[in-house]
C-alpha cells in the first residue's frame, strides 16, 4: 500500500464521522513544512495524523512538529493503519 491509498482510506472514514471536520494538508511550495498529512477537529480537540506504510518514518521536521502539537495540547501521532486511527476518533468519541 501506498501513503496516498492509506491517506484516502482515512478521508473516506472521516467524511462518515458525523460532527468532526477534517482536511488533507497538501505539501509542496503553498504549505507548511512538516505539517501532518490530515488535520482533524473533532470534539473541541485539535488532531494531527502522519501517515505511514511499511517501514518510512517520519522526518525530522515532522517529528518536531507532532511534539509541538502534542506540547499544545493537541493530539498528533504517526499512523500505518485505518484502524489506529479508528481507535483514536473512538477513543476521543468517548471522552
Amino acid at each position: 500500500m501506498k501513503e496516498r491509498d492509506l491517506v484516502r482510506k482515512i478521508s473516506e472514514y472521516l467524511k462518515k464521522v458525523q460532527g468532526l471536520f477534517y482536511w488533507k494538508e497538501h505539501g509542496g511550495q503553498y504549505g507548511t513544512a512538516g505539517i501532518p498529512d490530515i488535520i482533524v477537529c473533532y470534539k473541541g480537540r485539535f488532531i494531527a495524523f502522519e501517515c505511514k506504510v511499511g517501514n518510512n518514518k517520519p522526518t525530522v521536521l515532522q517529528e518536531m512538529t507532532i511534539k509541538q502539537i502534542s506540547k499544545a495540547g493537541g493530539y498528533a501521532t504517526i499512523v500505518r493503519s485505518l484502524e489506529e486511527v479508528k481507535e483514536a476518533i473512538e477513543a476521543i468519541g468517548r471522552e
